[in-house]
């Protein structure tokens, strides 16, 4: 029952509690699937893999995130998002604890495949979330806080594996890890409704909430989303950019490892620099297109001058295959990383900006669908380049953002909602 005007609080900001607890959920995710990419030269030597057959364990994930990924957005508007993310942190937090059990590259491959199942809710459930909670001049710093858990997850992940595989052995760390998201469950079942059936809520911050003009409920079809020039301009956005991302998760620990001679525990520290710069990357890039609009700009000028910001600062890490600088390459590494973030939580954004929230899950995975088709790809590619050279890796991820701006912008010029009826 929706609560009554009476009960309500005279003051509060639940809309921000809701925004941690997605922050924190991100968090898991990554920490989940950064403890194979960490461990990654590690287990060379225990399980007995290539680099190749390590590519087919995230591609695995990938693959399974990928299709996953698409009906997990259908299914995050029909359900909502309470009962997606029930669903979806129960499957992944046990696909989590899984490789503490593999034995082979099979088995991890299993194990990360069905991660990638889990996890494909994630962002389609947060930003649907983000589109429920806030309005629209608030959703990119929303979607850049929680989107920032990616950085703080990969960050965790060099923190306590050395710890935990060193306490309880590698497979015990699998096992820690995959924990976690059951712990979050738990507040989430507690504290999550719709904002007008949220107790916690007070009129005035539910009026802000609601404070967009009213757009009509409805369900829509994919065949309605597929052919809009829109959806493809976030699809295609997600394509050039998500193989760049899944680059530094998957392949990041491994180079600095292989690089520059870096045992498991001297590996963390250039790692938790790159993830810490990343960090300020999503809140900032967020926060930079909610500030021009909120003075004044148009949402089309604000999301598409912050991207393109973001887009020039990954070009330095051009540089980064050529210099045998640890450091310098750390420094490179988190500005592209940070730059990425940024853009990220924009180009999220642009799915609730050009789409009704009915509609929001359902091209989230869309695109989350092409992203990740990518990626998959992408993985199998790198497991073989890496073999000879990182040097065609940092070349595409310093020019991907600056062409996918470009597509943004000729699919969309204007910015304007899709026309669905």
């Amino acid at each position: 029952m929706t609560p009554s005007l009476s009960s309500r609080p005279a003051k509060s900001n639940v809309r921000w509690l809701i925004c941690g607890l997605l922050f924190f959920a991100t968090v898991i995710a990554y920490m989940d699937r950064g403890i194979l990419s960490f461990l990654e030269k590690y287990l060379e030597g225990v399980i007995g893999f290539t680099t190749v057959q390590y590519s087919w364990m995230t591609w695995s994930f990938q693959a399974a995130y990928g299709l996953a990924f698409l009906f997990a957005g259908r299914m995050t508007d029909k359900l909502g998002t309470r009962k997606a993310f029930t669903i979806a942190i129960i499957i992944w937090s046990f696909a989590a604890m899984a490789p503490g059990a593999a034995t082979s590259v099979p088995t991890f491959a299993a194990a990360m495949f069905f991660l990638g199942i889990g996890e494909a809710a994630n962002f389609p459930v947060c930003i649907k979330t983000v589109a429920e909670w806030f309005p629209k001049k608030e959703r990119a710093l929303a979607t850049g806080i929680f989107n920032s858990g990616a950085n703080v997850g990969n960050l965790v992940v060099p923190l306590v594996v050395p710890f935990l595989t060193a306490t309880f052995t590698w497979r015990g760390a699998f096992f820690i890890g995959g924990s976690a998201g059951l712990v979050w469950l738990g507040f989430w079942l507690w504290i999550y409704t719709k904002p007008e059936d949220n107790p916690r809520v007070s009129v005035r911050e539910l009026g802000h909430i609601q404070s967009d003009p009213p757009q009509r409920i409805r369900a829509i079809p994919w065949a309605r989303l597929i052919d809009k020039k829109e959806t493809w301009a976030f699809a295609i956005g997600k394509m050039l950019t998500d193989p760049v991302w899944w680059f530094w998760t998957f392949w990041l620990p491994g180079y600095f490892q292989r690089t520059f001679h870096l045992t498991l525990g001297k590996s963390s520290a250039p790692i938790v620099v790159v993830y810490a710069i990343c960090c300020v990357g999503s809140v900032a890039g967020g926060w930079l297109s909610s500030a021009m609009i909120g003075r004044g700009r148009s949402v089309n000028a604000g999301r598409k001058t912050a991207m393109l910001i973001c887009a020039i600062c990954v070009l330095p890490v051009l540089y980064a295959p050529f210099t045998k600088n640890l450091w310098l390459v750390v420094a490179l590494v988190g500005l592209a990383g940070a730059a990425h973030q940024g853009f990220s939580a924009n180009i999220f954004t642009l799915a609730s900006d050009l789409f009704p929230p009915s509609a929001v899950g359902s091209v989230v995975g869309i695109g989350g669908l092409t992203g990740a088709a990518a990626g998959a790809a992408a993985q199998l590619a790198i497991g073989r380049i890496v073999q000879f050279s990182y040097v065609p890796c940092f070349i595409y991820a310093g020019s991907a953002y600056l062409v996918a701006v470009g597509i943004v912008q000729f699919l969309s010029p204007r910015l304007q909602p899709a026309e669905l009826d």
